[in-house]
């Protein structure tokens, strides 16, 4: 991947979060942006912060909306180099108390959208000759999470997706590449603003994320994605949790699930995070059809986190 400068870069969920800090990364290096969100004031301050950039209030789970979307990108900048599918919600909930509600909203926001999305843009891209298709997954679509089945399912059919798509481009000879984008733990504020269940203490929820499971910034992330892209990666992890469960399922294969069954209730307990083991329901949104918030932490990368990331990435 040559030089970023003037490439149009779209990236749904940019109101905050990776999403917001890949807008940033991508302004730096030349990019003119097209930027989207469901909360149009969140979009809109992220594409204030950026030199070249256009916001836009999409309702990803709309296929309508998308399309106008797509029509909107093309008239505003005439053709689309990168496209970064990001928008994403969250439910935590056992697979038998989750509601048919809950299920539609996640699986439309994070993987019909992300389908939606690509297939509307993938002719845009290839006809840029040097196309990007960049796939938000989760370090859940490698491996599987009690209380997280649904969110699961979406991500991991993103991976699925996306890597059926790579090697259809290749097959057929096509100018894009896709990425599909694993990330751990990322500083963001999307458990903080979480909905949570009786079964939960949400405080205690907050304090553990914060100060055990986020271990990455969205400006780290960011730039671990632009990274990847240009060295061509169709896989890019995020965070070194996010490398540790990819070698660890590969080692391991179907046994992790053995170790996570004994572990994460004990987890729980331990951190006061559950009253009850796992069979708790919550859900992290900001209302149906929403982009789960997402506002940065401090961006206090480990020096030595970030120099293992950069040579294992």
């Amino acid at each position: 991947m040559g030089s970023m400068a003037g490439r149009v870069a779209v990236i749904t969920g940019a109101g905050s979060g990776i999403g917001r800090a890949l807008a940033v990364e991508l302004d730096r290096q030349g990019c003119r942006l097209a930027l989207s969100d469901i909360d149009l004031d969140a979009v809109t301050e992220t594409a204030r912060v950026c030199s070249d950039a256009r916001a836009y209030e999409v309702d990803v789970a709309r296929r309508p909306d998308l399309e106008a979307h797509v029509d909107a990108v093309i008239a505003d900048f005439g053709g689309v180099d990168i496209v970064v599918n990001n928008a994403g919600v969250t439910v935590v909930a056992d697979a038998e108390r989750t509601s048919q509600q809950d299920v539609d909203w996640v699986m439309d926001v994070n993987l019909n959208a992300v389908i939606a999305s690509s297939q509307l843009f993938l002719p845009h891209l290839i006809a840029s000759g040097d196309g990007h298709l960049v796939n938000i997954s989760s370090v859940f679509g490698i491996i599987a999470m009690p209380s997280q089945s649904i969110y699961n399912a979406s991500k991991f059919g993103v991976r699925g997706y996306s890597e059926a798509v790579a090697m259809e481009m290749a097959i057929n000879g096509h100018p894009v590449q896709v990425h599909t984008v694993h990330p751990g733990g990322i500083r963001t504020n999307i458990v903080r603003d979480a909905r949570i269940g009786p079964a939960h203490d949400s405080a205690a929820l907050v304090d553990v994320f914060t100060r055990v499971l986020a271990r990455t910034s969205a400006e780290s992330a960011a730039r671990t994605i632009v990274r990847g892209m240009r060295r061509g990666r169709r896989r890019i992890h995020i965070g070194l949790d996010a490398h540790a469960v990819h070698v660890a399922e590969r080692l391991l294969g179907a046994s992790y699930m053995t170790g996570l069954t004994r572990v994460v209730p004990a987890f729980m307990r331990l951190t006061g995070v559950a009253t009850s083991v796992v069979g708790s329901r919550a859900a992290a949104s900001n209302g149906p059809g929403g982009v789960a918030p997402a506002t940065d932490a401090p961006d206090v990368v480990d020096g030595a986190a970030a120099a293992a990331e950069e040579a294992v990435t």
